[in-house]
């Protein structure tokens, strides 16, 4: 049996008193996108941040790629071969784009891979090529957040992790953000995405997990859930 390369077993997370995420277990099976759906505060991205490493997990196991990455280092996640592009994009804005792409290869060694990181990256954003000299913070909505996405591309990563990718941006951009996650899919790259615009994230997931209330409402087949009930009662409360 092939191992799923994230597996999520009983993750609790809690802020205080308050408690996020209520013993949730998924798995993201190698070369699926998968999406985490869910209206807001309904544990998402506290989800997502504890995989990551950004928010201490107080109950649980989180292994990626047959290892056990529960509370590790944020930063030591890349040279396991996953990145977070994180929601608000968080990019630099005293810094070029190409220093802050640069910040994205940070820990790679192979002067090859490196070249071949910023080629990859140029090509799916021919926009951040023309304007790499420029300061990140004086880009548009949509340039930052391409930024921040290739900037977690840099490490060339096995599974990418997305914080509300569409957050803030233009219809016209959002279509272009998710027809990149599709291009990155089919280049290989496994993609778990927390996403607010639901028709476009089932659009393009494998499957999908709705959060309500911290625990795990419903899940299934992305299509199959679009056609169906099951998403409207959990939007609603239904745990």
């Amino acid at each position: 049996m092939v191992q799923p390369l994230l597996e999520v077993r009983s993750l609790d997370v809690r802020y205080g008193a308050v408690q996020a995420v209520d013993g949730i277990n998924f798995e993201v099976e190698q070369g699926e996108i998968i999406a985490l759906l869910g209206a807001n505060g309904a544990g998402k991205s506290s989800t997502l941040n504890a995989i990551a490493g950004l928010v201490p997990t107080f109950g649980g196991e989180v292994q990626f790629d047959g290892q056990n990455i529960t509370n590790l280092r944020p930063e030591m996640l890349p040279g396991l071969g996953m990145t977070l592009s994180p929601e608000g994009r968080r990019v630099f804005g005293t810094l070029s784009v190409a220093e802050n792409l640069q910040m994205g290869a940070f820990g790679m060694k192979d002067p090859q891979e490196i070249a071949a990181a910023w080629d990859r990256v140029y090509t799916l954003f021919p926009i951040l090529a023309e304007r790499r000299d420029q300061f990140a913070g004086t880009l548009s909505g949509g340039q930052q957040q391409m930024l921040a996405v290739g900037r977690a591309l840099m490490s060339n990563p096995k599974m990418l992790l997305l914080d509300e990718p569409s957050l803030g941006l233009a219809p016209k951009i959002i279509e272009q953000i998710f027809e990149l996650i599709t291009t990155l899919n089919q280049q290989g790259v496994t993609i778990l995405v927390v996403e607010q615009n639901v028709s476009m994230a089932l659009e393009v997931a494998n499957r999908a997990y709705v959060l309500a209330n911290g625990q795990i409402a419903t899940s299934g087949d992305a299509k199959e859930l679009a056609a169906s009930n099951n998403l409207q009662n959990a939007y609603l409360g239904g745990a």
